[in-house]
């Protein structure tokens, strides 16, 4: 997999390459990473890459040009079309960046990322060659490479060989063995700390009992954190018999 990051600051992708699990997707070729600087495409002495919006206003804008131009590099470069790697950029408008988006993404064959900076890219660039736009949230950020980060991180964790057991992120929250659902909480060594003690279930030793509890404490804190996942699981027939029966009897977590 391939994917070409459009970044005015290639420095802070190419930091988090090297950092963490994830860089054994990078480090190993499993996910090839390559940044282009838009400036090195600008005209001029200054190497322009933004100017004063039309209509007035605080900020600056991105210049179309020097983005077209730095794309249409990428294109040559990766040898493929717009179909095979749509160009993604990062902003407010776009959808939320959730599990399926990453799952789809990573059995893709890559993509371009565009990272915005300023007030943001002409909107004349973003009609004619963006594909996807995909937000992080209902917060603005300074730029866009956090957000490619987040799915360059995600998407890395996806691939074989990159997480120490294989079957680790089947059981992530939101993943289809969850039906969509948050992962059920965790505990680890020593049995007790500081006064409290470890769930009774999870050290029975019993897989059927401890699946159980897991699925319960699942249903359970999905309801009580984002009960609009639990309709959406509902709505989409994810919820067994049991689990609605769960839902209506259900007391505390843990």
């Amino acid at each position: 997999m391939r994917v070409d990051v459009i970044t005015l600051f290639p420095e802070l992708i190419q930091a988090f390459l090297g950092v963490g699990v994830t860089r054994r997707a990078y480090e190993g070729g499993l996910v090839e990473v390559h940044c282009w600087n838009p400036r090195d495409f600008a005209e001029g002495s200054y190497r322009r890459v933004d100017d004063r919006p039309f209509g007035g206003g605080p900020g600056m804008v991105m210049l179309a040009e020097p983005l077209a131009a730095c794309l249409q590099a990428i294109r040559a470069a990766r040898g493929q079309d717009r179909q095979a790697a749509p160009l993604i950029y990062f902003s407010p408008v776009g959808q939320a960046l959730n599990q399926a988006v990453v799952l789809q993404a990573a059995e893709s064959a890559g993509a371009v990322l565009l990272c915005g900076r300023y007030e943001g890219v002409d909107q004349r660039f973003i009609d004619t060659h963006v594909d996807l736009q995909i937000s992080l949230g209902d917060f603005v950020l300074s730029g866009g490479e956090l957000a490619a980060l987040a799915w360059l991180d995600a998407l890395a964790r996806l691939q074989p060989g990159v997480l120490h057991d294989e079957e680790s992120h089947l059981q992530d929250s939101f993943t289809p063995a969850l039906r969509g659902l948050l992962d059920s909480p965790h505990f680890t060594r020593p049995e007790e700390w500081r006064g409290q003690g470890v769930p009774a279930a999870l050290l029975s030793g019993h897989h059927a009992q401890i699946a159980d509890w897991r699925r319960t404490q699942s249903l359970a804190l999905t309801a009580e954190k984002r009960p609009d996942l639990i309709e959406q699981a509902r709505q989409q027939g994810q919820l067994q018999p049991q689990d609605e029966q769960f839902l209506k009897t259900r007391g505390s977590i843990i």
